[in-house]
């Protein structure tokens, strides 16, 4: 059985040590042919810099690492020279320090390939390393993380402003460039606007959004089930269920990254950690989500109907820099949303935004209590066992009841006379617990606030604001919300819930609850 390549990004290593490698030498043979510059933004810890990585070694001319891969016998592999960049490495401290390191940067790869770099200026040192390459033959330039040093201060405007000046005067070098280069790959997390870091760069092609790379990074079903069977097999096993349950609940959990609205990719990290350790967790999430999320969402009370009240196309990514982009902006382009689904109105297309999967939304939801509304991180998992364990009990008195206390634990200022303030509140406490809860689910007749899925059971709510329970459990009737559950082959038991919220008290007020 193959090994799982846990935080592994050389695919030099990947391939001699014997570690299972899923195969997208197919999009990378298309992308290398075509020598157009390629653009490509991702969420991190989705196999940008494996991809790297790759193209790397594909113009190293190292053939026998690709012998059981689609482009091995499509592709010349001749050696080309290489400039690998990656702003990882760089410090974010200080402008003086940023610079100097742009520098080294570039010094350490004419070490590399055994030139002396004589410039001290980072632009003029990256035009000087390009030039002399060429000597060798046409250039290949490989960028990783192309923005970190403006994520990294996406809270101070100013000096995110003064980095992507930084940047954009270092990447010119490539426009000039043009007749010395091969192949030009750059990727990152966030998507460039036009009058950002690659402004001068109008040649790159972007295909962020295209829909024949929306699979290029991540797993696809097949990919899983193939490349993994001895995993999952041993994980079912493991587990003492089935392989098709053991699916159905990976799937739940790490499935769902769309980047394009109709296709759909697992988390490659969450995977591997899942398989590695059989055992069900949030592992991309809390794998090193940057410091700067968390006050990001604090310093612009995130709620989740920020989130997903709107949907968006195309340009709304390229159209303001990432510290101006709207908030479901910048979450979808960070992963923590993705695309589920499109609209189209005449001949625009437009992306409807949700958390991919439970993962994501169990674990931001718990980032959003904390950081929004005041509460402490051991509460919040104080609050997840008690809610977890009365569902499970089908306590849903105790339920909300327990949610009513976790309403008046929040500081009276920060609750707003808004419905869907309500709506997000009961949600995310909800979805924080690591429960199954969607919201505004669709039915031909409208939407119910909230539906939530545990064990045999189904719960709709519905929430009014300084109205009644009853008048919330007569429209899910008057609507039949419930009708889209109930089958032949359903055997669960469903429960309507009606809510009635009392702005100035600024908690629950009362409450129905009736079984279908």
């Amino acid at each position: 059985m193959k090994k799982l390549p846990i935080g592994i990004q050389d695919y030099k290593k990947i391939i001699e040590g014997n570690y299972i490698y899923v195969d997208k030498t197919k999009y990378i043979y298309d992308l290398i042919s075509s020598e157009v510059p390629i653009f490509l933004s991702r969420p991190r810890r989705f196999g940008k810099s494996l991809t790297i990585s790759t193209l790397y070694y594909i113009f190293k001319g190292e053939k026998e690492l690709f012998k059981d891969t689609y482009i091995y016998d499509k592709w010349e592999f001749k050696e080309y020279p290489i400039i690998r960049i990656n702003l990882l490495d760089v410090a974010t401290d200080t402008e003086k320090r940023f610079k100097e390191s742009l520098l080294k940067i570039i010094q350490e790869e004419g070490q590399r390939n055994n030139i002396e770099i004589t410039e001290k200026d980072y632009k003029f040192a990256f035009n000087e390393l390009i030039y002399k390459l060429s000597k060798k033959g046409k250039v290949v330039i490989l960028v990783d993380e192309y923005e970190k040093p403006i994520l990294d201060n996406i809270n101070n405007k100013e000096k995110a402003e003064r980095y992507r000046e930084i940047l954009r005067d270092f990447y010119v070098s490539i426009k000039s460039k043009d007749e010395y280069l091969k192949f030009i790959f750059i990727t990152g997390i966030t998507k460039f606007t036009k009058t950002g870091v690659f402004s001068a760069l109008n040649n790159l092609n972007d295909i962020s959004l295209n829909r024949k790379y929306s699979q290029m990074l991540g797993y696809t079903q097949e990919e899983l089930e193939h490349y993994f069977n001895d995993h999952i097999e041993e994980t079912a096993k493991e587990m003492g269920i089935s392989k098709e349950e053991l699916l159905k609940e990976i799937k739940t959990y790490y499935n769902g990254f769309s980047f394009d609205g109709e296709h759909y990719v697992y988390n490659p990290f969450s995977v591997l950690r899942f398989f590695d350790e059989m055992k069900f967790q949030n592992y991309w999430f809390e794998s090193g989500s940057p410091s700067f999320i968390y006050e990001y969402v604090k310093g612009r009370k995130i709620e989740y109907e920020d989130l997903v009240k709107y949907t968006v196309n195309s340009l709304d990514f390229t159209t303001r820099e990432i510290e101006d982009a709207n908030a479901n902006i910048f979450f979808a382009q960070a992963g923590y949303l993705t695309f589920k689904g499109k609209e189209k109105y005449g001949l625009e297309e437009e992306y409807i935004l949700d958390y991919p999967n439970l993962e994501v939304k169990n674990s931001f939801s718990k980032l959003i209590l904390e950081a929004n509304y005041n509460l402490e991180n051991d509460k919040i998992k104080d609050l997840n066992k008690t809610i977890w364990k009365l569902l499970s009990k089908n306590k849903i008195n105790e339920l909300i009841e327990e949610i009513k206390r976790i309403i008046s634990a929040i500081p009276y200022n920060l609750h707003q006379k808004r419905e869907s303030y309500y709506h997000s509140l009961i949600y995310t406490i909800l979805a924080s617990a690591g429960l199954n809860v969607t919201a505004e689910e669709l039915t031909n007749l409208g939407r119910s606030d909230l539906v939530l899925e545990h064990n045999d059971k189904i719960y709709l709510f519905e929430i009014k604001l300084d109205k009644n329970a009853k008048e919330a459990i007569e429209q899910i009737k008057e609507k039949k919300y419930y009708e889209k559950y109930i089958s032949k082959n359903n055997e669960k038991e469903i429960y309507i819930i009606g809510i009635n919220i009392n702005s100035e008290k600024r908690n629950i007020e009362d409450y129905m609850i009736e079984k279908i």
